[in-house]
Order: structure tokens, then sequence, then C-alpha cells
């Protein structure tokens, strides 16, 4: 069986090119073949199909890549050719979009009973704009924090590892955050108080949760990221707390992907959906639980295509 991974031309630090090599490993160890290629590599013109006829080598696509517009046009190829594409790449750009991630939910919501629905977190698109004209009344803010409350999370809606993510503690500063963010897109959110500093990253492949870890900040960063200092351990999700996070996967319809749940106070675990990582790196939670994810994601793989 041969694969191929598509990875991103312009992230080659060792802390990508690692997790490349983890998926590699764990497709070899199952008598399969994983070439890598990047999304520079391929020349999809939209008028001949010489170049894409290329990917008819390959028994599937593991695409852990953000480049939608090129994931589109793969995607194509890849139906005409029979081709599965894991993760799908609509789903990653729904994943990768907070406020799409926020819709979509909300729409798999509709309709549902009260344990089957996903709880979200009170968030409101911020009103496009253009940066060359920024925002010439600001005063929709006011309705946004009446709303929303104080302190607020403002978000951009494309971004990883606990960048692009603020908090604005008075009026003042969720001013001065959107008129930095005009012609941006973005998000306001309530901030959830009980969860300062804390949240549950769930890692979700094939509809089953196969590991997870709690994480919390030691220096009072209202994010737990463990890129921004978070600190982590292993973690013993529950019942509710495993089909909230596979729920989630399944309503943006994602094969696998690292779901991160925050604490509401209602009960001592996590049951407010934060945001889902498509392509969620999975070096730390090795580190923290001793379960290689990739492993995970290759066995899953592999029984999808034995159908």
């Amino acid at each position: 069986m041969n694969g191929l991974l598509v990875t991103n031309a312009f992230l080659r630090t060792e802390k990508f090119s690692e997790h490349y090599d983890w998926l590699r490993k764990a497709a070899e160890s199952r008598e399969m073949t994983l070439s890598i290629s990047s999304n520079a590599d391929f020349f999809l013109s939209f008028d001949e199909m010489e170049e894409a006829e290329k990917i008819k080598a390959y028994d599937f696509i593991l695409y852990w890549d953000k480049d939608i517009p090129f994931g589109r046009r793969l995607t194509f190829y890849a139906d005409i050719f029979h081709i599965p594409v894991f993760n799908p790449v609509s789903a990653i750009d729904c994943s990768d979009d907070k406020l799409m991630t926020y819709e979509k939910i909300a729409g798999w919501n509709l309709g549902r009973d009260v344990d089957d629905k996903i709880p979200l977190i009170p968030t409101i698109g911020a009103p496009m704009t253009y940066a060359n004209i920024g925002y010439t009344d600001t005063g929709f803010v006011k309705k946004m924090i009446d709303y929303l409350g104080l302190p607020m999370v403002i978000k951009e809606c494309r971004g990883s590892f606990g960048m692009q993510v603020y908090l604005a503690q008075t009026e003042e500063e969720v001013l001065a955050y959107t008129k930095k963010l005009e012609g941006v897109p973005f998000l306001y959110q309530k901030y959830i108080g009980e969860s300062a500093g804390k949240d549950v990253r769930l890692q979700v492949v094939g509809g089953e949760v196969v590991a997870a870890m709690y994480r919390y900040s030691v220096s009072g960063d209202f994010r737990a990221n463990l890129t921004n200092g978070g600190c982590m351990k292993p973690y013993a999700p529950s019942e509710a707390e495993c089909n909230l996070a596979v729920r989630a996967t399944k309503a943006l319809g994602l094969s696998f992907a690292g779901v991160d749940l925050l604490f509401s106070g209602s009960t001592d675990k996590a049951d407010l959906l934060c945001e889902i990582n498509s392509n969620a790196h999975f070096k730390n939670i090795y580190t923290c639980t001793g379960i290689n994810v990739a492993e995970c994601i290759m066995e899953y793989i592999v029984r999808e295509l034995s159908h």
C-alpha cells in the first residue's frame, strides 16, 4: 500500500519535520510506504491533467497542510482517480477557521436533542471591513461588550498554538484590539473565567479518543497552550467528555483531530468546545501520555482502506 503525505513546503523546522517522520515510520511499521511531497511540488494546472496523474501511483493521500486552495485542487483530481484523502480538505478548512467551526457546529446542533448538542462558548464574528478603510464607526463594540461582558476574548479566525488570541480587560482594550485587527477576520468570545489557564486536549482518531492531556498555565496566562509556556499531565476523560470530542469531529467531518475543551464550572469536567485542530501536533501528547497518535492515525487509515 502506497500513500502520499502532503506537507507545506515552507514549514521545514525540526518540529514539523519530526512529525512527518513519525507518520512515515508508523506507515512503514504496517508495511506501507508513505512518500512525502509538498504543496509546491505539484503543478496543478487548470487546463491539463498530466501533472495531476502523478497521484494515480498512490492508494491514499494524507493531507497535512492548511493550503486550502491547493488542497481543493488536489482533492478534485483525487476524486477523479478514486483516491481517498485524510483529512478531507473541506473539513481542514472548517477546522482552521474558528468562526467557520462555530458556524458548522451551530448548524449541527439545530434540531438535535439536548444530550446530542455540542455546547459552545458565546461567540460573535466581527463585522468585515477593508484594511485600507478600517472601522470608521466602532459603535458595534459597545453591543459586543453588552452581550459578552468583560473581560472578553478576541481571536483571529485563523491561528495556531494559542497565538492570535487576546484578552481584553476593558472597553478601551476591546477597541484597541478591534482597531488593530482591521481587515483581518476575527471574532469576539465570552471569557470563561472558570477555565482560565486550563483546558483539556482530547486526541480523536476514527471516532475514538485515543489520548488525552490536561494543560495548565503556571504563569498566570489565561491560555493553557504549551507553546506559551503551559504545563501538561495525563488526563482520564469521562465518557461525556469523550462523546463531546467525538461529536465535534463528526460534525466537522474530520477523521482525526485534537479537540480542546474548557471547563464551564457547572461540573468538574470539561464541557465546552473551545477549538478543533485538524492537524494537531502529537509530540507533546506522546511525551505526556506515551501514546503515539501517528500509529493510531495509520492504523485507522489501514482499516478504512480495507473496507
